[in-house]
């Protein structure tokens, strides 16, 4: 199935992370910890603690960080507790906008993302005005040029539910987050290696933003991200 083009956009993105590398330790810690409080310490039995585990190890991050953090989330020592909170809004044009952070102080954390909507021309939303906009997904990117019609049978075979094709040949799979997994394992012993692969909010539809629109939208985007509690932000421009 061909989609929009997205490319850009994941390139954008990850560059923007790699500008930002010191703070996403800051975030990876948080999610094991949270992970780790509410499925246990055993990776092998929680998949989200797996998860973070290997976004933690893509990040460099060493293993007795993780460790550390582990022990925190189980007791074993003394740590923060975090409760994760969602706020949802609107940016530039209309676009849904969903923030999922992690914060130890609540009362600071929505003034904060309510500020930053506020300045930078969006609206924060009350909870559920955006997110039906937006499906839980397993999501795998493949750099254009890779070998569609093999990714397409390992990845349906192992239990993914579309195979996208963007406008500049990137390869996207999407699955069911319980299958996230299995789909991961089988499309790394068939030799692909993914540029992006994470469970994910994906957006129904887009809203294409170009010019001055697309600058204010980065704008707000960029400020929601700056906040130390924020975790993750999904959103439905093209950018």
């Amino acid at each position: 199935m061909a989609g929009h083009s997205k490319w850009a956009n994941i390139q954008h993105r990850k560059g923007r992370q790699d500008e930002k590398r010191g703070r996403i330790w800051t975030r990876l810690i948080r999610e094991i910890i949270v992970a780790a409080r509410a499925g246990g310490a055993d990776a092998s039995a929680n998949p989200r603690l797996r998860l973070a585990i290997d976004k933690a190890k893509a990040a460099n991050m060493p293993a007795d960080n993780i460790k550390r953090n582990i022990d925190k989330a189980t007791g074993n020592l003394e740590g923060v507790q975090y409760e994760e909170i969602r706020y949802e809004g609107y940016g530039i044009g209309g676009a849904a906008i969903i923030v999922d952070t992690m914060t130890d102080n609540n009362k600071r954390t929505v003034a904060e993302v309510r500020h930053a909507f506020n300045k930078y021309g969006g609206n924060m939303g009350t909870e559920g005005s955006v997110a039906f906009q937006f499906q839980r997904v397993g999501q795998f990117f493949f750099a254009p040029g890779t070998d569609e019609d093999r990714i397409m049978e390992v990845a349906l075979e192992a239990g993914a539910n579309d195979v996208v094709t963007d406008e500049e040949g990137a390869i996207e799979v999407l699955c069911d987050p319980a299958d996230f997994e299995a789909v991961k394992l089988a499309l790394e012993a068939a030799g692909f290696s993914s540029e992006m692969a994470e469970v994910t909010m994906r957006a129904d539809v887009s809203i294409a933003l170009e010019g001055e629109d697309a600058e204010r939208m980065q704008k707000l985007l960029d400020a929601l991200e700056d906040l130390d509690d924020t975790q993750d932000i999904f959103h439905n421009a093209q950018l």
